[in-house]
């Protein structure tokens, strides 16, 4: 009966983080935050669409993890007033489930697909006369009975989101209409979500308080989120009525995050990188054998934002430290020839 108990208990929880999730989720494109070029292009495009009565053309939208990427998604089919069916690239394992998912489609709708760049190449090339003529042709039977299915398509919009667009193809990158690269968020935006989170929390938060945890977000809604749901926990069980700076500050800094947003993994692959190899350069398979993480996990999640705070710096052989990672550090940096 207990264990009942705690399923149930378990269950229920795992619901109200989902409802809790949906909410923090932006409906309309007045109420995304941040990515304001995007937003305007993409006001446009649907504006011109829906007074053509023509579904939008297909969108690709690539940048690092956690940007909002799955979220302006939604946002786009509910700006188009359409349905959105959501996938990923791994989920689609042969043509039989792409065309599975195109039929389910009406016309206008959006087909959403994560991580398009981890697409089988079978089912990518399918996906080439499905995007430029709404069509699929498909072999029924096998042996000699089997012939092809000419397979009409409504009209609808494919959105691909990936964090790797250098290894998308260059025949399913052209056939993308839009094509918008998402940037890491400002400090200030990432305040206004910070405020707009607590809110769905009913948390109170200081403003110096939403300053601290933005600046230690990596530019990165997700993240912000993400801390923002720790640092409550600690408020809440130091008994404080509001999150304030020194309670983020604390929390943050047990948690191992430090006023740049650098976790453990982003010190220890900077330290790897300066006490053995004299910062570099090193390649990124000798780095992630180092520090015992894939090397495609560094270059998705860790990478881009050391490079986008110029922490290191890619060259033909390898990647390097910089000396604004030496003086974050703490560390003199090497001398240089001559000097």
């Amino acid at each position: 009966m207990d264990d009942d108990q705690h399923l149930l208990s378990g269950e229920t929880t795992d619901q109200q983080e989902s409802v809790i999730e949906t909410s923090l989720r932006p409906q309309r494109l007045n109420d995304y935050i941040g990515q304001t070029k995007i937003k305007h292009e993409l006001t446009v495009y649907i504006q011109a669409a829906k007074a053509r009565d023509e579904s939008l053309d297909h969108v690709l939208l690539y940048g690092p993890p956690g940007l909002g990427k799955t979220t302006l998604a939604m946002v786009i089919a509910n700006e188009m007033q359409v349905n959105i069916r959501t996938t990923s690239g791994p989920a689609i394992e042969k043509p039989g489930d792409l065309v599975a998912l195109l039929n389910e489609l009406e016309p206008g709708d959006v087909l959403f697909i994560d991580e398009i760049h981890r697409l089988p190449k079978i089912v990518e090339e399918m996906l080439y006369s499905a995007m430029e003529d709404f069509f699929v042709d498909i072999v029924v039977g096998q042996g000699p009975t089997a012939h092809p299915v000419h397979f009409p398509l409504p009209p609808f919009t494919l959105i691909g989101a990936t964090t790797r667009a250098g290894l998308l193809s260059a025949p399913l990158r052209d056939r993308f209409g839009i094509v918008e690269h998402m940037d890491y968020y400002q400090v200030d935006e990432l305040e206004q979500i910070v405020f707009r989170t607590a809110s769905i929390f009913q948390t109170k938060i200081e403003t110096k308080g939403a300053h601290e945890l933005a600046l230690r977000s990596r530019g990165t809604p997700r993240i912000a989120n993400r801390l923002l749901k720790r640092v409550r926990d600690f408020a809440q069980v130091d008994g404080k009525e509001s999150v304030d700076q020194a309670v983020v500050v604390s929390a943050l800094n047990l948690l191992r995050v430090d006023n740049m947003g650098l976790d453990e993994t982003d010190i220890k692959l900077l330290t790897t990188m300066v006490n053995f190899y004299q910062g570099g350069p090193v390649g990124l398979n000798t780095l992630a054998a180092n520090i015992g993480e894939e090397a495609e996990t560094i270059a998705e999640m860790y990478e881009p934002y050391l490079l986008q705070i110029g922490y290191i710096n890619r060259t033909p052989r390898g990647r390097i430290v910089t000396p604004a990672a030496y003086q974050h550090l703490g560390i003199n940096p090497p001398q240089t020839k001559g000097e």
